[in-house]
This record gives structure tokens, C-alpha cells and sequence, in this order.
């Protein structure tokens, strides 16, 4: 009966301790997926893996860039379907500019 008794305590025990180890194995799992997902939620959203900052060049941020200076017709409501009526007329823009200006 000691032997009996012996043999189903350590059965028990036995299966307290795969289920213990199928326990630890499902956290240690669970753990790994839940950093790799983590570490993955912030990689860069682009196909590009992310570039070194000494491998990079230097980006002018448009906050602290200077403005481009850009050259403009500066032409009025008239003058611009002046230009429109020339457009479809297939005159060369040059010479169109050129007539509305002399006309204002």
C-alpha cells in the first residue's frame, strides 16, 4: 500500500509539474509575442528600413527655411482672362503678356 500511495503522489506530482511547465512555456510565448509586437508598432511605416543619422543628409526643416522669392505676373481679373482669351487662341505667351501689359 506505501508503494501504491508512493507511486500516485509522484504521478500527481508529476503532472502538477507539466502543467507548471506548460504554464511557463505559454507566458514565455505570450511574453515574445507581445514584444515583438510591440517593437514592430513602431518601425518606421515606410519600405525603407530607417537610415542612420551619419549616413543622412542634413534636411532644412521649412520652419526655419528662408521663403523662395517667386516671380509673379501680378496681373489683374481683366488682364488674366485677357491671357485666357490668348491661351485659347494658341498665341505665344510671351507675346500675350506682352499686349496685356501695354494695355493696362
Amino acid at each position: 500500500q506505501q508503494r501504491t500511495a508512493n507511486r500516485k503522489f509522484e504521478a500527481v506530482k508529476h503532472k502538477r509539474e507539466l502543467n507548471n511547465a506548460r504554464t511557463t512555456m505559454k507566458l514565455v510565448v505570450l511574453s515574445i509575442s507581445a514584444l515583438v509586437a510591440s517593437t514592430t508598432a513602431f518601425l518606421p511605416s515606410s519600405g525603407r528600413r530607417a537610415v542612420s543619422a551619419t549616413n543622412s543628409a542634413p534636411r532644412t526643416s521649412p520652419m526655419f527655411a528662408e521663403p523662395e522669392e517667386e516671380e509673379g505676373l501680378d496681373l489683374d481679373l481683366g488682364e488674366m482672362f485677357d491671357m485666357f482669351d490668348a491661351a485659347d487662341k494658341g498665341v505665344d505667351f510671351d507675346k500675350a503678356i506682352k499686349e496685356v501689359k501695354k494695355e493696362s
